[in-house]
């Protein structure tokens, strides 16, 4: 079978599987098909040519690696078309405290509970629990070398198919997405102006007041 014909077996597969698809899948499913091995190399010519075809703008999605494998999604210009038909169900809803501990693990990772929260300077125990339930982080093992061998969090191949990224290096970089300066925090006695150093005191009850 040429490439031509194999390719439209290639292409359904693809369309028909609920999540990504790897290329060893790929070529697996089509050797039991056809009952005869199919060479991997043809399989990623095809993918290739899959993934060329859906990049023009008259079609509405793309081929896409994500997940470790290949999948269809719709291109971001039809994303809030989309979201008309089946509204937000699939969208997984966080607090802030859940969305700002996904970041620290997305961009920290691997990390364990107490990096975290040293992090965010406060309890990171229920955010976890929460991104655990949503499939959105995994325990991935434990750190040996840390006292207590605590378990360590990384992100989950649902949060990369969440997001249509393949791997966690795919996240955008923050300083492509902020402009901020990050300023660390100052301690007390530096932030007291050079002229001002020795002459504020702070009394029982705690107001400020000038030495004399």
């Amino acid at each position: 079978m040429d490439i031509e014909q194999l390719m439209p077996h290639v292409e359904a597969l693809i369309f028909a599987s609920e999540r990504p698809l790897t290329q060893m899948e790929i070529t697996e499913l089509l050797g039991q098909a056809f009952e005869e091995p199919v060479e991997s190399e043809r399989i990623a010519t095809c993918v290739d040519a899959i993934r060329e075809k859906y990049e023009a703008d008259y079609y509405p999605f793309q081929l896409k690696e994500i997940g470790g494998g290949f999948q269809f999604l719709t291109k971001k210009t039809f994303h809030k078309t989309v979201l008309q038909l089946n509204g937000d169900k699939h969208i997984k809803k966080l607090s802030a405290a859940a969305m700002e501990t996904l970041s620290i693990i997305a961009y920290k990772q691997p990390i364990t509970k107490s990096e975290i929260e040293y992090i965010r300077g406060v309890s990171a125990d229920y955010s976890i629990q929460k991104l655990l339930e949503k499939e959105l982080i995994v325990i991935s093992g434990r750190n040996e070398d840390m006292v207590g061998k605590p378990l360590i969090y990384n992100t989950s191949k649902n949060f990369m198919d969440y997001l249509g990224i393949n791997s966690p290096a795919q996240l955008p970089q923050i300083k492509d997405i902020t402009d901020m300066e990050i300023v660390m925090p100052t301690s007390a006695e530096e932030a007291i102006p050079a002229d001002a150093q020795g002459l504020i005191l702070v009394t029982e009850h705690g107001a400020l007041k000038q030495a004399s």
